[in-house]
């Protein structure tokens, strides 16, 4: 895991400062972070947009494993609101926190991407 501090006034291609756009990124779970992705050329904002389709879009496909899924759905439920709350509010404070093995997922797709 690891934290940097960016600052916030900077304006991305989006028109949004980074810190909002990265944070808008969580916001529609896995379907903002692909928006963010396609549309915005800032390496921090597509960090966030990355992560939030590899958290989000996991746990969206464990909740649809049958039976196992089905069991484990509340606790992804509740799980995935917390984590969805705290990734928003460090987006928003400027730090690119990673989330375990997600987070090193998602920067390993934005190399393999080359943007």
């Amino acid at each position: 895991m690891t934290e940097e501090k960016i600052e916030e006034k900077i304006i991305t291609g989006t028109g949004l400062p980074k810190n909002t756009a990265a944070a808008i990124s969580y916001v529609g779970i896995w379907l903002t972070g692909i928006i963010f992705l396609f549309i915005e050329k800032d390496k921090f904002v597509r960090f966030h947009a990355m992560q939030s389709i590899v958290v989000f879009g996991g746990l969206t496909i464990i909740s649809f494993i049958p039976i196992i899924g089905w069991v484990l759905t509340p606790f992804i439920m509740v799980i995935g609101f917390v984590l969805w709350l705290f990734l928003i509010y460090k987006a928003y404070q400027g730090e690119e926190y990673m989330v375990p093995w997600a987070g090193q997922f998602a920067k390993k797709q934005l190399e393999k991407m080359g943007k």
